[in-house]
């Protein structure tokens, strides 16, 4: 699965005495999530333009099965990927409703380190450790 590509995106630095989730920050963070989402979407149409040409250009059996077993690799990882922009459209609803950086949890503040490095986090680091704990 493809890492986003932030480069262009520096990591937002609050200034001092900042209300949380100010419209800045929410700008930033829509701005993060739409990038985020393109090149999802971008990956996936060239998944489907490299699928459609190259499907057509092996004889031999072999290579054949080989090439198959790749397009079902990348469909796998496309598929996890169309999940993942669902989470980043319902992220990006929820800065709509003005709840965004909440935990939906316990209602804290989930940290800016956290949300730079997850924009899709919806709980804060403490709630998300227990819910993974109760999974093991």
């Amino acid at each position: 699965m493809s890492q986003p590509n932030y480069q262009e995106i520096p990591n937002y630095q609050p200034k001092k005495n900042e209300k949380f989730m100010n419209n800045s920050q929410l700008e930033h963070f829509r701005k993060k999530l739409n990038t985020w989402r393109k090149q999802l979407v971008d990956d996936a149409e060239s998944t489907i333009n490299h699928i459609q040409k190259d499907s057509n250009q092996v004889a031999d059996i072999n290579d054949r099965a080989t090439l198959e077993e790749e397009f079902a690799l990348e469909l796998r990882t496309r598929d996890r990927e169309r999940k993942l922009i669902g989470k980043i459209d319902k992220t990006l609803y929820i800065i709509e409703l003005g709840d965004y950086g909440f935990c939906k949890t316990c209602g804290a503040e989930i940290s800016l380190v956290r949300l730079e490095a997850r924009p899709t986090a919806d709980e804060c680091i403490d709630c998300k450790t227990i819910a993974e704990k109760k999974e093991v």
